[in-house]
């Protein structure tokens, strides 16, 4: 679900992340010692409710490992969307998938197509993929190896880099979170709607806590950043991830991401008890 253009320099401006640091809770200022800590979103724990948070509002479901299957165009200009978190054949991170797949399973189901997925690269287009590319997907999601294919290169394209810079901004839980769900749907780089640029917009108002800022403060600038790049394009223009979702634990204080949780995504109810 990331923009387009963000994709052709993906490749690079992931290596450029910071250094993890940890945050400070919000009640307390930000010099308060490592034992007052908070575990970050990379706990497992705090990860499989990461995990949730994004299939409920990627997949309308709390069952992210149901969505290794899952793939369709949803006409929002990037080819085929499929996967735990949307890898798009016309941006790029379906094609380092396969990629990776074939590496490490060399003949699978999917490597015929990797010639196509070159091709359709930076495009909507479906050519050399259909008619069968659905079905084949489907097919190699029944493949362990093809799941762990997924997990990985979700942890290194999104999930690492989202987490590595929480840490380093000194945000806890939720901050680590509401990176991560920035850049599963805007990717990162340089172009006017990438999560860097989103970040960069919160830092025109607020400072995070790594920099001398309250926390609250600075994730209510960043979420607002977050609400106006959705805003610009057709297929995003719905922002309950942020409204009813990710602004209602940060309103309730909860920086931690501890459960219960309760939010709403398209008008849909959830619930992490």
């Amino acid at each position: 679900m990331r923009h387009p253009s963000a994709l052709p320099a993906r490749r690079t401006a992931l290596a450029l992340f910071g250094a993890a640091l940890a945050g400070a809770p919000f009640w307390r200022p930000a010099h308060a010692g490592a034992a007052a800590r908070a575990t970050g979103l990379d706990d497992p724990a705090k990860k499989e409710i990461a995990m949730r948070l994004v299939s409920s509002a990627e997949n309308s479901s709390l069952d992210w490992k149901a969505q290794y299957r899952y793939i369709e165009d949803i006409g929002d200009g990037r080819g085929y969307t499929a996967g735990i978190i949307g890898f798009c054949s016309g941006t790029g991170d379906m094609l380092d998938l396969v990629e990776l797949y074939t590496a490490r399973r060399p003949g699978n189901v999917l490597a015929a197509y990797l010639p196509a997925l070159r091709a359709v690269d930076g495009s909507d287009s479906h050519d050399g993929l259909d008619p069968g590319f659905p079905d084949d997907w489907r097919r190699a999601a029944l493949d362990t190896a093809f799941q762990r294919a997924q997990d990985d290169e979700r942890d290194r394209v999104y999930f690492g880099p989202a987490v590595r810079q929480g840490k380093a901004d000194g945000l806890r839980v939720l901050g680590q979170f509401a990176y991560y769900d920035a850049i599963v749907m805007h990717g990162d780089g340089d172009d006017p709607l990438s999560f860097r640029t989103i970040r960069r917009r919160a830092l025109r108002s607020a400072r995070p806590p790594a920099q001398g800022g309250d926390e609250v403060t600075y994730l209510h600038a960043f979420l607002d950043a977050r609400v106006w790049a959705m805003k610009q394009e057709p297929a995003h223009e719905d922002t309950s991830r942020v409204d009813t979702a990710q602004r209602v634990f940060l309103r309730q204080g909860n920086l931690d991401l501890d459960p219960p949780l309760d939010w709403k995504v398209y008008g849909d109810s959830y619930h992490i008890g």
